[in-house]
């Protein structure tokens, strides 16, 4: 069992190693799996992503959760990689997981390249992609980078495996907030809080230990839940209706 997660059942065992999925309910238990995922397997960070249409152009809108610095995608946005992204084109095209190194054929493809000097600087020198989906058949994908040697066949079928399941329960925890529009999450609660403060989005990142893209998520998602059409009068909306102080 890893440390870190609730005891929760049921479970899946792969390899002697206990996954916990079935009854995760809130995304910072998903978000604790997907930590547990990279620290068994020697991974420096994951991203979940939703899969674009062609006409997006910004990576940062895509980040739904991740841990990676926020650097790499804002300069990954200010290059302009995302329009011309074979891995991205891939990850649209098909259902088996797959790596990039220094070996792989997309390594050769410019874009691909920039985007991997990017990444290695911070420690993402090889990237394992796994393509997800949700219960309506919405395409997404699970990112995990390092530098670790490669997969085995073996490894790449667990992370694939349980990276799968935990996506699914978290697809089933948003979709649940989305169907109670009203009620905000403790974390959304917390962001608003602060937001209210005068804090920005790093001084909010800092204080509750997330980065930047799950403040940010937080934000946008309850200023959807609250019909709002910016961060100020959702910050308005919830001091009127008592959900901050």
């Amino acid at each position: 069992m890893f440390m870190g997660l609730r005891s929760v059942s049921p479970e899946i065992v792969v390899s002697g190693n206990s996954w916990t999925i079935g009854d995760l309910d809130q995304e910072g238990d998903v978000r604790s799996l997907f930590e547990s995922i990279c620290e068994l397997y020697e991974f420096q960070g994951y991203a979940v992503l939703s899969l674009p249409s062609r006409s997006v152009s910004s990576l940062r809108k895509l980040v739904m959760m991740t841990n990676w610095p926020m650097d790499i995608v804002k300069e990954y946005d200010a290059l302009g990689l995302l329009k011309t992204s074979p891995v991205f084109e891939q990850l649209r095209l098909s259902t088996v997981p797959f790596t990039v190194d220094n070996t792989s054929p997309l390594a050769f493809v410019r874009t691909v390249k920039i985007a991997k000097g990017l990444f290695a600087r911070s420690g993402f020198g090889r990237m394992v992609f796994v393509p997800v989906h949700d219960a309506d058949g919405r395409r997404s994908a699970i990112a995990f980078g390092g530098d670790r040697p490669e997969l085995n066949r073996q490894e790449l079928n667990v992370v694939t495996f349980v990276a799968g399941h935990a996506f699914n329960r978290l697809s089933e925890i948003w979709s649940a907030s989305r169907r109670a529009p009203g009620s905000l999450s403790r974390r959304e609660i917390e962001c608003l809080r602060l937001a209210a403060g005068g804090k920005t989005t790093v001084e909010m990142a800092r204080l509750l230990n997330l980065s930047e893209y799950t403040v940010n998520h937080y934000l946008n998602r309850a200023t959807r839940k609250l019909d709002s059409v910016n961060r100020v009068q959702t910050i308005a909306k919830a001091l009127r209706a008592g959900l901050i102080t």
